[in-house]
């Protein structure tokens, strides 16, 4: 576990979530993964605002911190998939929610950038 995870522990639990899901693009990569298994470079392909540093630094964390599962296969070239934990499926409503309230914000806000 993190150290920052480990810190938030001492506080609350919301700091906890936010401390494991707190990051550029972690709970995309984790809706992305909801999914089914995927290779990095799709992973790239889901999210092209992230560059491939972020998303190497960020699937990372959320693999010490128990939510993916980075499976490397023997092979050549070498091939490796992420995927969710049962920790991180448990993320999965959790998920659906807050992508339905960014789609709700983002329709109230309309083209103009005020609340409709």
């Amino acid at each position: 576990m993190r150290l920052p995870v480990r810190r938030a522990m001492e506080v609350c639990p919301v700091e906890v979530a936010v401390s494991v899901l707190g990051g550029t693009w972690k709970l995309t990569l984790v809706k992305q993964l909801s999914d089914g298994p995927l290779r990095f470079g799709e992973l790239g392909r889901r999210v092209p605002e992230a560059n491939r540093k972020t998303l190497t630094r960020q699937l990372r964390e959320l693999e010490e911190d128990g939510v993916v599962h980075r499976e490397v296969y023997a092979e050549v070239p070498p091939k490796v998939e992420y995927s969710l934990t049962s920790l991180g499926r448990s993320l999965d409503p959790i998920v659906a929610a807050m992508d339905a309230w960014g789609a709700a914000f983002a329709h109230s806000i309309g083209h103009r950038g005020q609340v409709v």
